[in-house]
């Protein structure tokens, strides 16, 4: 989508916008891992696709940033914008470094590009599927166009986010469990939310044979015991592991307590995944689908294929770019349309095949109109950095 010219941030055309540049005037930049844990946790890495290229491509050479290009493609022309508006680095949304680089010279546009990037201090940022996955990604807003209904994603993510948490498992007499509890609970295990001293408590037998250098707590060197014991969890993060352990050790009646510590991983989010499937709140004409699109993608023409011209959609199948991977789960849900950015002369077919109608709008279209969306987002986390929408960047086609 065309912007008003000059080097402006493409929001600036909002009511408080001259007031937001004056902020940015007045506040302090921020740092590029300030800026990169915030997009991070917009679109976090771990829903990326297994194959995508993700997060920071180039690091900043600039301590400070203070204006940002957001882009689909990083071309030669949006470097030159780049260059042009002062800007300290790019979100690019494709990656453009993808396959393996084997050389950074000067045979190729790509090669040319990453150097200049490098030698002007700049750093490249690329969220692409994790941001399509992301709740509030590129996805979630795509499915806006197709009007009211239930969104949920069309492929819910399964990729596991890293906890900061492990979990913490000893075996206890059952009558020292609860001191045991409160001393690993003071040195910060136990939390979860607003919650402390949580905990978990199976009871059962342990047995142990003390040898002769031993001093056991409980029973003979050399006699086979058996106690009431627990088997006793208790969750922490990995801040206050050490001190936990430590507590463990003093607060724990055997000579040599049994500790085993297990990594866990988060849930994944529930809102989060690849594509979106929309049950319409009401029943709609593919037509009437159709020009919601078009005025939500700000395109003048789509290509439609259908196996009825007059079709009523009730659910229909998203999925920004390139949704050709997504067929099955379009299928499976029993979608009526499935609208993406392009898909093969085959893929169309197939779909046509399973009475499922298609709507393209071409790959970046469904994606550079999100770019004043993510802009808004970030300058709503950072209002005293610019956060501009490139002008140079467009569809190729």
């Amino acid at each position: 989508m065309r912007r008003s010219p000059g080097p402006v941030p493409a929001l600036d055309n909002r009511p408080h916008a001259n007031h937001n540049r004056g902020m940015a005037r007045r506040r302090a930049a921020i740092a590029f891992e300030d800026l990169e844990e915030a997009l991070a946790e917009m679109a976090p890495l771990h829903l990326a696709e297994a194959w995508d290229r993700v997060g920071t491509l180039v690091a900043s050479g600039r301590r400070q940033i203070r204006r940002v290009l957001l882009a689909i493609d990083l071309t030669p022309a949006v470097l030159e914008e780049t260059r042009e508006r002062r800007a300290d680095g790019v979100i690019a949304y494709h990656p453009p470094i993808f396959e393996p680089l084997e050389r950074l010279a000067d045979r190729s546009p790509r090669e040319r590009t990453i150097r200049s990037v490098v030698r002007d201090g700049l750093f490249i940022y690329s969220p692409h599927t994790a941001l399509d996955a992301a709740p509030q990604g590129v996805n979630d807003w795509l499915a806006e166009g197709c009007g009211r209904g239930r969104v949920a994603p069309l492929a819910p993510s399964l990729r596991h986010r890293p906890s900061e948490a492990v979990k913490i498992v000893t075996f206890v007499p059952a009558l020292q469990a609860d001191r045991l509890r409160g001393a690993m609970a003071s040195a910060g295990a136990g939390r979860i939310g607003d919650y402390t001293e949580c905990s978990f408590s199976i009871p059962g037998e342990g047995t142990f044979l003390a040898g002769a250098d031993t001093r056991p707590t409980l029973g003979r060197r050399g006699q086979l015991e058996r106690v009431a014991e627990v088997r006793f969890e208790i969750v922490c993060g990995r801040d206050a592991l050490n001190a936990a352990i430590d507590a463990l050790r003093t607060a724990h009646p055997y000579e040599e307590p049994p500790i085993e510590i297990h990594p866990l991983e988060a849930p994944p989010l529930r809102d989060a995944g690849s594509g979106r499937v929309v049950e319409c709140a009401q029943p709609v004409a593919l037509r009437t689908l159709c020009e919601r699109l078009k005025r939500h993608l700000g395109v003048r023409h789509l290509q439609v294929a259908a196996p009825d011209e007059d079709a009523i959609v009730r659910r229909v199948g998203l999925c920004a770019g390139s949704g050709g991977s997504l067929l099955a789960a379009v299928f499976a849900a029993q979608c009526d349309a499935f609208v993406t950015g392009e898909l093969s002369h085959h893929r169309v077919l197939e779909c046509l095949g399973h009475g499922c109608a298609v709507v393209l709008a071409g790959h970046t279209n469904t994606e550079r109109p999100y770019l004043p969306v993510f802009a808004e987002r970030l300058h709503d986390r950072f209002p005293g950095v610019e956060f501009l929408v490139s002008e140079a960047d467009r569809d190729p086609l």
